[in-house]
């Protein structure tokens, strides 16, 4: 063991270094223990110290307790046309670019013609040929009629 030490100094130093660094390490991040609470504390004549357990006290009951109300999407302002994510198949950034085109209404989509759809996807770039795939005239009729039941019978829940 000793002629080992001796010809491998250098590894054995390193072997202890690492272990008193680990040492030190798990030594530094020990926090102290937290007191221990007594049972005669908490429950001596059923009222507590107040320094200690006035969060015990001073909790309100669980029933009191009301989770804060759920917000529902707010639909878009009348101002501001049809949310037209709603069409499945086009999504945020379509709804972007169709809006920059001056479309924002299901009723527009609903009407239009072999010609209409060929100058947007023209100018839709990457989005080209969408509004055919995913049936957006179809659906944009379905929506605007207001007649929902239809709508998630064919294309799914909205």
């Amino acid at each position: 063991m000793m002629e080992w030490l001796q010809a491998n100094a250098v590894l054995a130093g390193a072997i202890v270094a690492v272990l008193v660094l680990a040492l030190v390490f798990l030594l530094r991040g020990r926090k102290t223990a937290a007191p221990k609470r007594e049972y005669r504390d908490v429950l001596s004549d059923g009222a507590a110290p107040a320094a200690r357990n006035s969060a015990l006290i001073d909790a309100p009951p669980a029933a009191a307790i009301v989770p804060p109300p759920v917000m529902a999407e707010a639909p878009p302002p009348a101002s501001d046309g049809d949310d037209l994510t709603r069409i499945k198949g086009l999504g945020p950034k379509i709804s972007a670019a169709l809006r920059a085109l001056g479309v924002t209404r299901f009723s527009e989509i609903a009407a239009w013609t072999d010609e209409d759809v060929a100058r947007i996807d023209a100018q839709l770039g990457a989005f080209a040929g969408r509004a055919t795939r995913d049936n957006w005239i179809e659906q944009a009729k379905l929506l605007s009629s207001g007649d929902t039941a239809a709508y998630e019978a064919k294309f799914g829940k909205l």
